[in-house]
């Protein structure tokens, strides 16, 4: 009986629920969204159509942007390796990896935002530059970030390939140039940390190795046992400290 009254209860409420929401509906007249193509009349109307097709599909491809020319690269990259050469497959969870690495980023590109913002962005919401001057003024910080961590051999490298005279200067490198050159730099560099910090954990698991062959347990994983030496090993150095010093400090310097 008493289930049945409650059942009887659950749909008053939800029969409620409708009655409200459609009286909101009548009380309240949302807008309607329409997408579609018109002919347009001047060249004008067709120019600012192009610019909102060209602005939709820089914000979309926005999230890979950012990720390819910052300095999340070879921070992920770092991170991941680490805990890869820790032996924990799934700790810290992706998420974790992935959060650290964003705030590392925007950690490190501060500098690069701030002078974004006050060279390009704050002069164009005051209407003092045009919209060309503001995209050229954003430009400029990022290739100087850019320029630190890249080196002259992947540079070079593009160069030759995209077949241009050989730049005297920074400002004859063109930008399309300029971004392959960074990421394949930034993951040079990622792999370089990268081999250092397994090293300690290898030395780890070959001895950890060597004295379970010694005493004849050749069937016990070595990893299993290695893992707990390599963890308080990581404990105790402050492993995590180190590493993020270590990166911010590679492109601070």
């Amino acid at each position: 009986m008493s289930m049945s009254k409650g059942f009887r209860n659950i749909i008053y409420v939800i029969a409620l629920f409708f009655i409200c929401a459609m009286q909101a509906n009548a009380a309240i007249s949302l807008p309607s969204i329409n997408i579609g193509m018109q002919n347009v009349n001047t060249a004008q109307e067709f120019s600012q159509g192009v610019q909102i097709l060209i602005l939709l599909t820089i914000v979309t491809l926005a999230p890979s942007i950012v990720v390819m020319t910052t300095a999340f690269v070879r921070i992920v990259i770092v991170l991941s390796l680490t805990r890869q050469a820790i032996g924990t497959a799934g700790l810290p969870p992706n998420q974790v990896i992935v959060g650290l690495a964003l705030i590392l980023t925007f950690f490190v590109m501060s500098p690069t935002l701030a002078k974004i913002n006050e060279t390009a962005y704050q002069p164009y919401m005051k209407n003092l530059i045009t919209q060309q001057q503001a995209l050229d003024n954003s430009i400029k910080p990022m290739r100087e970030f850019m320029f630190k961590q890249t080196h002259e051999s992947e540079l070079g490298l593009f160069v030759k390939m995209a077949k241009i005279q050989k730049p005297k200067t920074k400002d004859d490198v063109p930008t399309y140039v300029l971004i392959p050159s960074f990421i394949l730099s930034e993951l040079k560099t990622a792999f370089k940390i990268g081999f250092v910090i397994f090293l300690p954990f290898l030395v780890i698991d070959l001895v950890v190795a060597s004295v379970l062959v010694s005493m004849g347990m050749m069937f016990l994983p070595p990893t299993t046992i290695a893992m707990p030496f390599k963890l308080i090993m990581f404990v105790m150095v402050d492993g995590w400290f180190l590493i993020t010093k270590s990166l911010i400090e590679g492109f601070v310097t």
